[in-house]
């Protein structure tokens, strides 16, 4: 017995291993192409292009995981049935629970993994990766002024500096005419590039400043500190729930009146998505194992079968994922965490009987 649980189980974990991959890979590549921006635009660096564009695979490997888990225990079982493995098994004494005993197993195993990259893996590195795509889109780590030339920040913002001294700049002149209706030219000795938490400033000393408005000003400074504001320019910030830890997550939920409707409903969703979410593992595994093993136990085997347990599987996960988007409260999550276990349950007791 044990030869044959190795047996399944070597053939599950490496169709599973190579499906993730190729999966997670295809999808961290269109996530590089989608992200190009921060490379072309932003002047980032190659390095660093590559390790944020790699805090997203956390993130895409916990989606990916219940789909390659159902399609390689499918794909194992199907393959042994049609050649008649399967058939010798289950003709030698074995039940369809029996054989379905490693792929359970495997699930299990996946479904801890699951629970761990949701609770924990993946709202640490979404913070990383948020903050490490703010610094390089409106922070010091993009910017590279060139010397003795115009550089433009944003649209309708060009600074030209004579000299650079890694933060420190010198010969400064700064054209700020993103609102046409102010505009404003800047001249300074010095200057110092600085960030904070709207985004770039730029501290200047010993110059003069004309704006341009509604009236004409024109006056000297010993200190003049300009927020650049890129980021309220060029960034609309949203409610990301993913970036959020666990503790403070369900913190938050137990707070409703802190939050819109629309902000709780997606507190609620990411509760459902890190704790229920992991469990659709052996669901969908249920799912495969029931349609296949059962099927194969017919004199006339139904040729459909792989068929119909990606019909199930589909079915299953567009149930989830559209109630889990849905529910708006603790108690909806609870229904729906009822409901989810009660449809495991059902797929265990059918294949258990005999």
């Amino acid at each position: 017995m044990k030869i044959i649980d190795r047996y399944l189980s070597r053939q599950i974990a490496l169709f599973f291993a190579m499906l993730l991959l190729v999966l997670t890979g295809l999808a961290w590549m269109l996530q590089i192409l989608s992200m190009l921006r921060l490379l072309i635009q932003y002047n980032v660096s190659i390095g660093g292009f590559l390790g944020l564009t790699m805090m997203m695979i956390p993130f895409i490997a916990m989606l990916i995981i219940p789909f390659a888990v159902f399609i390689s225990t499918m794909f194992v079982f199907n393959r042994m049935i049609a050649d008649r493995e399967i058939t010798v098994m289950m003709g030698a004494g074995l039940s369809p629970a029996r054989v379905a005993k490693p792929a359970m197993a495997f699930a299990g195993i996946m479904t801890a993994l699951h629970l761990v990259l949701g609770i924990w893996m993946v709202p640490a590195t979404q913070e990383k990766f948020y903050k490490k795509q703010w610094e390089m889109r409106y922070g010091l780590a993009h910017l590279a002024l060139q010397e003795a030339s115009f550089n433009q920040l944003a649209d309708g913002l060009v600074v030209f500096v004579n000299k650079v001294n890694d933060r420190d700049v010198s010969g400064l002149m700064l054209f700020d005419n993103r609102n046409p209706k102010n505009q404003l030219v800047a001249l300074a000795e010095k200057g110092k590039l600085v960030s904070t938490v709207r985004g770039m400033s730029i501290v200047m000393a010993n110059g003069s400043v004309q704006s341009l408005g509604e009236t004409f000003v024109l006056g000297t400074f010993d200190s003049f500190d300009m927020d650049m504001n890129i980021s309220d320019k060029q960034i609309k910030f949203s409610f990301k729930t993913r970036r959020i830890s666990t503790p403070q997550l369900i913190a938050d939920a137990q707070s409703p009146e802190l939050f819109k409707k629309s902000e709780y409903k997606m507190l609620i969703s990411e509760l459902a998505n890190r704790f229920l979410m992991p469990f659709m593992n052996l669901m969908l595994i249920l799912i495969a194992a029931v349609v296949l093993l059962r099927t194969s136990l017919l004199r006339r085997r139904i040729s459909i079968a792989p068929f119909i347990a990606t019909l199930g599987m589909g079915a299953s996960m567009g149930l989830f994922m559209t109630f889990s988007g849905i529910i708006g409260s603790f108690g909806e999550l609870a229904i729906l965490a009822g409901a989810q276990f009660i449809i495991t349950a059902a797929l265990a007791f059918v294949l258990l009987r005999k």
